[in-house]
């Protein structure tokens, strides 16, 4: 394997391992804030010219040719008239004209001190290479017409610059930087339900995605929903399978709930929906089907779980491992899994060849066995319908959160006790805990605070 060159420090992303260019205040490819990174010193040198030593160049030989300086006695050094085809100098206050290199631009210091001389026509004095200055962007945008500091409608400033408009890709028209992508962190409270959805702090990008709803019952009681949905990252576009089949679900569950479908058959409906939104993500590129026969093996895939509250009933789907637990507002309650894995380890666990702690310390633990995807085996929707007797909280999460909390009992642990009551800010600490904890995966969790109904509340389902 052939040495490859060993690049300078922040030659890089720290996030992504994107080249970036001199200059750069955010990655052009992941949108990392580089602020957070101490830049490497610039090197501005000084060219001093003044010689200390009289009659001659350092080191006792006398420098010569066009342009070479001589020494004065005052120790001061000058600069000898030297041809340069093409071009003209102003001369220099009181002596021969100074010739800079192409590109290099000298500046007469006008202070007075030792060894300085504010008379510019003394003919003694130091010179400096001044550095080039660039002008910033977040500082020189005041120069900008008032109209370009106002984007259109529709658009948003970037964020590095904070001067250019971001164009329909994502990067800015200005100084070209991507923005950072908004499924990186998405936060939505509707009611009495709250997601939080987070990229982590190891993923390039959040494949997964959510959907929070309500709507009302026939007879006018309401409904709550929330789907939350992984993308497979071994699949490709995981991030718009995930998408695609949480927009699917919702949609499907406020077509059916409204016109009086059972919520359990309403659920059942919507995964199958969600199923059908992937499967068609496989077809949108003939071209790639054509050129490429084993294409399907790679297609869009996502798990989806999901979870309704209506009537007095909690009803939760799903296919995968993504999963729904149940915490009683009452500590002293045990808390609850309600869902059970579509992966290697439960099947493990099911058939009696390995108990729980050996089926998920295995390396395989985590490959699933049921997804949503034009690839998938045979879709399997799971299905259940629950009528707690005692006020709790549904906790509808992505195993980047489970992971860190994967019992009932480490999941009840972490839960605030007031999530019941702040839901939005009970999912922000627990994607918190997540990302404490490493956050090696996409992080997504929703929160149902389920409030039992009174007592000779009517329902518009039999639960027989």
């Amino acid at each position: 394997m052939s040495q490859m060159h060993q690049e300078t420090a922040l030659s890089r992303c720290p996030n992504c391992e994107e080249p970036l260019e001199s200059g750069d205040l955010f990655c052009g490819a992941c949108g990392y804030d580089l602020s957070v990174v101490p830049a490497p010193p610039e090197d501005h040198p000084t060219i001093a010219m003044t010689v200390p030593v009289e009659g001659g160049a350092p080191g006792g030989t006398a420098a010569s040719g066009p342009g070479a300086p001589t020494v004065a006695a005052s120790g001061s050094v000058e600069w000898s008239a030297a041809p340069v085809a093409g071009r003209s100098e102003p001369p220099a206050p009181g002596g021969a004209p100074v010739h800079a290199p192409a590109g290099v631009r000298f500046d007469r210091p006008n202070a007075s001190g030792p060894g300085l001389s504010s008379d510019p026509g003394s003919g003694s004095g130091d010179f400096e290479l001044a550095a080039p200055v660039a002008p910033d962007p977040r500082t020189s945008a005041g120069a900008l017409p008032e109209a370009a500091l106002t984007p259109p409608d529709g658009t948003k400033l970037c964020v590095a610059c904070r001067a250019g408009h971001v164009d329909p890709d994502g990067y800015c028209e200005n100084c070209g930087h991507a923005q950072p992508r908004e499924r990186d962190h998405m936060e939505q409270e509707l009611g009495s339900v709250a997601a939080v959805s987070d990229r982590g702090l190891r993923h390039h990008r959040n494949e997964d995605s959510f959907a929070v709803s309500t709507t009302a019952l026939p007879d006018g009681s309401p409904a709550v929903v929330a789907i939350v949905c992984d993308g497979v990252s071994s699949a490709s576009r995981p991030d718009e399978a995930s998408a695609a089949a949480a927009i699917a679900a919702n949609e499907s569950l406020l077509e059916s709930l409204p016109r009086g479908a059972h919520p359990q058959q309403a659920m059942h409906e919507a995964i199958v929906a969600a199923a059908e939104s992937v499967n068609s993500l496989a077809h949108d590129d003939g071209r790639a089907q054509e050129h490429d026969p084993h294409h399907h093996q790679n297609a869009p895939a996502c798990t989806l779980v999901g979870a309704v509250m209506a009537a007095g009933l909690l009803v939760v789907g799903w296919v995968g491992d993504s999963r729904v637990y149940w915490v009683p507002d009452d500590r002293t309650t045990p808390p609850a899994r309600l869902t059970e894995d579509d992966s290697w380890a439960a099947q493990m666990v099911a058939t009696g060849l390995m108990n729980e702690a050996e089926a998920y310390a295995d390396e395989r633990a985590h490959a699933i066995t049921g997804w949503l995807g034009a690839d998938a085996y045979e879709l399997e929707p799971h299905t259940a319908s629950f009528k707690p007797d005692r006020p709790g909280l549904v906790v509808v999460c992505t195993d980047g959160l489970w992971n860190y909390a994967e019992s009932a009992a480490e999941m009840a642990a972490v839960v605030p006790p007031d999530a019941h009551e702040r839901p939005l800010h009970g999912a922000q600490v627990l994607v918190g805990h997540a990302l404490d904890g490493g956050g090696h995966d996409n992080v997504t969790v929703a929160l149902l605070p389920f409030a039992v109904p009174p007592q000779g509340a009517g329902s518009a389902y039999s639960t027989a």
